[in-house]
Parts: structure tokens; sequence; C-alpha cells
């Protein structure tokens, strides 16, 4: 058993602040090739597409100057006039749509390079020319980034019967491999070169530098003089840098500002663009390995290897943090421990993370289970002191320090439990059956199941009593997430399913919220809570506050001595946390939550922490932290840094404190309600911020985009895609 005295190899201080600081370095670096440098690369190829296919609308639309062009401005002499016109449409036609998606990029831009050198030394020199035969050269060595079609289906292509498809793109692979960094050398070189040339010009004319940076690029800050010395200074230095290929991305930066203080003050000119473009793909895509650089990473490699290059096996004796639960604070916190001093194990019953809060659609055929769950082993697919175990943890073993996975041991140094919570029925958990929650995926598809069988069955019934029952729903709790389930019922019934059926009107549905306190989302604000109330109205939902479900079974509820003949209801109203406090035997709230000190920690187990809804923290001025993802999160970020400052001997950080961000609640169509304290929204502006808030927390850009696609369709055509009824009647 590995004792909590273990830490990191000790090194001096002064080493162990040029490792944080060249791990710091590794993340900018890494977050600028996989965040930044796809986003760029994107926006140069649809600029770039954007300028050719204007140009080859304008010939089109007057064919005969194209004619005229081809004749008598830049003749190619081998060609006929007629067929080079077609044949430079075309390019402009085609070659832009090819390069806006992404797809056939090498092919399309090496007749868009060619055609671009054409103008320039046959017809129009213009440095914007070059820069965008340079810019396509790029694309016909590299290739597109990761946001293209190319990089989508490479592996599918590759492997498929067309013909000479493997060939063509090992020879793809060969030329980024072998001449990418040729290119990048010579990219370099064309922009220092450019750039060293102007610095000499103001030395040889230092007054007449002076003099601009008085009148006509002034900067508020600076001293002319100073302005002109940092000027001449940074476009000397810095193309030298950039030439030897030392300090490159540093050096590319200053010059990238420097030109964008001339454009913002001086002279508003399109090369200005051109250049910022080059340079960005320096800072982003690297020098290239014919670079000083290449040979000081490749040394720091080897002398302070990244986590992240290392394999699992390489973390054996490093202390193990054991994470049980692959929610939002499981995640954040394994995430946050990816460049720490220890190995991680990530252990959850399913294979996938869920996004909770839009479980909900799921339940109401909006969208599909793969839309709102990713692959756990994906997204730590590069984390490589992090392994991930797929079991339900049964115990935990405080006194030998080990979590148990049925029979299964774990050992741990340090515990993170962020078990999550499952639905509660207030002692009356025999009304499950007729009255499921809403927290797992198969939760979602039985209540899907049962709410579009429900209108099969009334399709299919002569009796006026059972087809009125089997088409009243009920939720019970008016909680965002009974808020959110009546909406999107009343929505579907009402607009979902129009003309579909022959016997039934489906828009004739009732729809009730059974809310035991005096308003529907009683955490949000009054105002707030009566424009839920309104949106609900107005789709026809009826609300029942101030009562109390007294019974509920197969043929409806009972609330406030009345029953309610309704086949399908649903349960929102409360929720219990999972059995972590008895593992421990810790105090536990009503609710079962740990309550856990300042520090996240279980009294008297400081090395077990729980966060989220597994959790009960004053953490928020003094206030118990509410059952939110962003505050699993951020409890989750927050015992990551603990353990790490712990790990690596530094000051742990102050108690945990709870910012809260806001909270969302969705009401059907184009209607929600935001509350950020200092800002209400209700709406359809709320309803549009809900839906881009929602959609930016997903995990994966596949996801992003299928759910972004999905909700397009369904605000577009009133149709929703994943009505399946799948699943087995639950005993």
């Amino acid at each position: 058993m590995t004792s909590l005295s273990i830490t990191a190899p000790r090194r001096s201080r002064a080493v162990a602040h040029f490792v944080r600081a060249l791990a710091l370095w590794r993340g900018a670096i890494r977050i600028g090739e996989v965040g930044a440098a796809p986003a760029l690369d994107l926006l140069i190829r649809l600029w770039l597409a954007q300028s050719f296919w204007v140009s080859g609308i304008v010939k089109v639309s007057d064919w005969n100057a194209a004619l005229y062009l081809a004749t008598h401005e830049y003749p190619v002499s081998w060609m006929n006039p007629v067929l080079a016109a077609w044949l430079g449409v075309t390019i402009e036609l085609a070659g832009p749509v090819l390069l806006a998606l992404g797809l056939a990029t090498r092919f399309a831009a090496i007749p868009m390079l060619i055609l671009a050198l054409v103008v320039q030394y046959v017809y129009l020199p213009l440095d914007s020319n070059l820069h965008q035969a340079v810019l396509f050269g790029w694309y016909a060595v590299m290739g597109a980034g990761p946001i293209s079609l190319d990089r989508r289906i490479a592996r599918g292509i590759e492997d498929t019967a067309v013909p000479f498809a493997r060939p063509v793109a090992r020879g793809f692979a060969a030329v980024t491999r072998f001449a990418g960094p040729v290119y990048k050398l010579f990219l370099r070189y064309w922009i220092a070169s450019v750039f060293f040339a102007s610095g000499l010009v103001k030395i040889s004319d230092f007054g007449s530098t002076i003099f601009l940076f008085q009148t006509e690029y002034a900067i508020p800050i600076l001293r002319p003089v100073l302005a002109a010395y940092l000027s001449t200074a940074a476009e000397l230095g810095c193309s030298v840098l950039i030439v030897l290929g030392l300090a490159t991305r540093p050096a590319a930066l200053a010059l990238i500002g420097l030109t964008l203080v001339i454009e913002l003050t001086y002279q508003h000119h399109v090369d200005h663009l051109y250049w910022m473009a080059l340079l960005g793909l320096i800072v982003l895509r690297g020098p290239g390995l014919l670079s000083l650089d290449a040979l000081a990473r490749h040394w720091l490699q080897r002398r302070f290897p990244s986590p992240a290059d290392l394999p699992f096996s390489a973390f054996a004796a490093q202390p193990h943090v054991v994470v049980v639960g692959a929610g939002f604070g499981g995640v954040a916190a394994t995430r946050a421990l990816r460049h720490a001093p220890c190995r991680v194990t990530l252990i959850d019953r399913h294979n996938y993370h869920l996004f909770q809060p839009l479980l909900y659609q799921v339940a109401t055929a909006g969208l599909s289970p793969a839309d709102i769950a990713t692959p756990i082993r994906g997204m730590f697919r590069d984390q490589s002191n992090t392994r991930i175990l797929l079991g339900r943890v049964t115990g935990v073993d405080a006194a030998n320090q080990a979590v148990l996975i049925g029979e299964q041991v774990v050992p741990y140094d340090y515990l993170i439990l962020a078990t999550g919570a499952r639905h509660a029925y207030f002692g009356h958990d025999a009304w499950e059956p007729s009255a499921p929650g809403l927290k797992k995926i198969e939760d979602a598809t039985d209540i899907r199941r049962r709410l579009l069988l429900a209108f099969e069955r009334a399709e299919g019934t002569n009796d006026a009593i059972e087809r009125l029952a089997l088409m009243t729903f009920a939720v019970v709790g008016g909680g965002p997430t009974g808020v959110e389930l009546a909406g999107a019922i009343a929505e579907l019934a009402r607009h979902g399913m129009k003309r579909e059926f022959r016997t039934i009107e489906p828009a004739l549905t009732r729809v009730l919220l059974i809310q035991s306190g005096p308003r529907v989302l009683p955490t949000f604000p009054e105002t707030l809570s009566a424009a839920a109330a309104r949106a609900l109205e107005g789709l026809g939902v009826d609300l029942l506050l101030d009562s109390a479900v007294e019974a509920i079974d197969e043929t409806g509820v009972v609330v406030g001595g009345q029953r309610i003949a309704a086949r399908t209801v649903f349960w929102a109203a409360g929720v219990m946390a999972s059995p972590a406090a008895k593992w421990l035997g810790a105090e536990c709230d009503r609710a079962g939550r740990i309550k856990v000190g300042p520090d996240l920690s279980v009294p008297g187990l400081p090395t077990v922490f729980a966060i989220g809804d597994t959790a009960w923290s004053e953490g928020w001025d003094g206030k118990p932290v509410p059952g939110l993802a962003p505050a699993a999160k951020q409890a989750g970020t927050y015992v990551a840094r603990l353990i790490r400052s712990q790990l690596e001997g530094r000051p742990a950080p102050a108690a945990f404190r709870y910012r809260h961000l806001g909270s969302l609640a969705t009401i059907g169509r184009r209607a929600a309600v935001a509350d950020f304290r200092w800002l209400r929204l209700s709406g359809p502006i709320a309803w549009w911020l809900w839906g881009a808030v929602h959609i930016a927390f997903l995990a994966g850009m596949r996801n992003r985009i299928a759910v972004a696609l999905d909700w397009f369709w369904a605000y577009l055509t009133f149709r929703r895609s994943t009505r399946l009824i799948t699943g087995e009647e639950r005993s």
C-alpha cells in the first residue's frame, strides 16, 4: 500500500519552477495546436475561397470580359483562349467549394496556386497574389486541418476499394512528412526577408520612421522615439529569430502585434491580413523540424519528458488518485490532474460520460442518446497518466485505502468520490415502476417508450375514457427537469405529431405539471418563475400548484384527495445521493450527501474527497452548494488543484468557494428563463442563450454539431427524428 508521504522526486526549487513553466508553455502550445490552429485553418480556407468564388461569379456574369482577359491580358501560349477562359472559371468556381469544405483540398489548392502565379507574372503583379500562392502552396503540401472532410474520411477512403486510394493517401502523407518541414523553412525565410528589409529601410531613414510614429500610427502609451526603436528592433530581431527557428512562436507573435498596430492606426490594407494569417500559421503550427526550436524541444523532451508522452507504466511509482464517477465532477478532476505527478484511475459503471441536462430531450424524442453521451476512453485518449476501469463500485475500505469493485481491490492514495445522485421518492419507492425518474440513458429511453406508446395505444382503443387517460400525462415536480419535460411533451403533442394519427388528435393531449410548492422553478426569482408559468400555460400545460402527490399507480395519480386518470406519469421531484456515505460511515444530510469540510475532504479522512451531488458543502458564501453541473466541475477542478499542490509540496489553495455563473431552464419552443443574478432574461433571447450554452458545454465536436443540426431541423420543421419505441416493459 502506498502511503500518503510518497511524493514526486525532489528537485531544486529553480528546477521545479522551470518544469512548471515548461509545462505551462507546453500546455499553451497544445491549446494553440488543438484549439486555435484548426479554427485559423478554416478561416484562411474560407477567406481564400470567397475571394476566388467572387472572381469566378464576376467572370460568369460577363463572359466576354473573361474571354478578353484570357486572350489579351494573361494568355497561355499553348492553350486556346476559350479553353483557358473555361478552365480558369471552372477553377475559380469549383476550387473554392472544395477548399471551403476541406474536400480534396490538395487537388483544389494546386490549380488555384497555378492560377495565382499566372495572374502575378503574366497580368497583374500584386503582393496579394504572392500571398495567395504561398497559402495555396501550404494547403498543397500540408493538406487541410482537422475541421475538414478530408480529415474525417481519410481512414475510410484509404481502406475502400477506390482505385489507387491507398497509394495516393500514403503519397500525400509522405509529402506532408518530408516536404512539410522544407515548406515551413521556406515560409519562415520569405516572411523574415520581407520584415528584415522593412527594418533596414527604417534604419536608413530613421528620421522618417520617428515622424511616422509621431503623426501616422502614434501609440499613446509610448513616446515616438521609443516606439520607432522598438518597431525597428522587432522587425530586425524577430526576422533573425524566425530564420533561425529560435523562439519562433514569440517572434512571430511580436510581428503580428506590429502588423496589427499598423493596420489599426495607420494604413488599412488587405496585405496586413495576409501577413497576420501567415504569421499565425507559424505561431500555431510551429517552425517545423528544420529549426533550433525543434532541437531544443527534442532535448527538453528527453531531459524533462511531458507526462502526455509517457506510457501509463511509467507512472507506476507515482501516487495513485482514484476517481469514482465519470460525471461532470469526476471528468473535471481527472482532466485537471493531466500534468500532475501521479497516476489516475477513473472508475465508472458506464463507458460513457453523460450530459444529463439534455436527458429530457432524449426522453421526449428530441435527441438520440449518442448525441449527449461521449465514450470516456476517447475523452482521455491523450492523457497518458490516466486509465479507465469499467465497473460498479460496491464499497470503500477506508482503513486500508482501497476501492472495492465486487471482489476486485483498487488501492488509492487519494480518493475522489463523484458518484452523483439518483431520483428519490421520499419514502414511496413503490411509486417508481409507475413513475420513472430521469437520471440515466436507460431512464430516458424508457420514458420515451412510455410516452410514444401511450399515443399508439390511444390510437388503437375504442374506449373514449381509456383514450382520455392515455392522452393525459402527469409530471411530478416543478423544478428545471419537470418544467423542461412538461414543456417538451406539450410541444411534441401539439406540433411534432400533427396529422400523423387518424383516430386521435394529439393536440388535445393533456399535460399536468404537479408542484407541491406555490410556484414552478422555486430556486429562480419570482419574476422568472411567473414567466415560466405563463410559457407553460401558453403551451397548454395545466399547472397544479400547492398540490402534493398522495399516491401513484398504473392508473393515475391522487392529488389533494382527487384521483386523476393518467396512464403515464413521470417523476422529477427529488434526488437522493449515491450510497457513498454508507461506504465511508460518514455523516450525511437527509438526501444522503456527505457533509464535507471546507476543502471538500471527508471529516476524519483527509485523503478522501466528495464532490458534486455526492457532497453537502457550505462553499457558496455559507449556503449549500447547488447540485448543478458547473458546481460539480468547479469542485472537481478544486480538488485536483489541492491534490497537486500536496504532491508538489506547494501551499494548499484556500477553502472551496462556488462561483455561481447562472441558472437556465427552457420551456418548449422559443421560451426559456435565465438568471445571472445581475441579469435576468426570459423569452426568445433566453431560449437562444440556453441553446448556445448547452451546445458549448457538450463533450466532443461531433455531439455539438449533431445536436445543433437536430435542433435546427426540428425548429424549422417541427419534426423530431428520434421517435423510436424501443426496449421492453419494465417489470
